[in-house]
């Protein structure tokens, strides 16, 4: 990878957001937050943060970072459908349990039958 290419981190605690180097074999430690030291997350070059103040937009990452959701690029150019809003996630959480989808797959759903 390039030495100037990006990727974005976030400390959910603190709703921070970092644009970093790529992990590569030779700085793949572990990422801190410089505000509280815990460990960042590694959310993809596709990621947008909520502003600091929209806390329903930092609990709806939550979620889907809880999930193992990320925002890489795809071939395509980005990285698909995540929800936005708060109502939005319910609404696949419920049909998740409602169906047996897997929870990951449904909040990843564009649109729900």
């Amino acid at each position: 990878m390039f030495g100037h290419a990006r990727t974005s981190y976030v400390c959910l605690p603190c709703q921070a957001s970092y644009k970093q180097a790529y992990p590569t074999p030779f700085n793949d430690q572990e990422r801190r937050c410089p505000r509280c030291a815990d460990p960042l997350i590694h959310v993809g070059s596709a990621f947008a943060p909520p502003p600091k103040r929209d806390s329903e937009g930092w609990r709806v990452l939550s979620v889907l970072l809880n999930a193992d959701i990320r925002f890489h690029k795809s071939c395509c150019g980005g990285p698909g459908y995540r929800p936005r809003t708060l109502r939005e996630v319910k609404e696949r959480l419920a049909y998740a349990e409602a169906t047996g989808e897997p929870i990951a797959t449904a909040l990843v759903r564009r649109e729900l039958p």
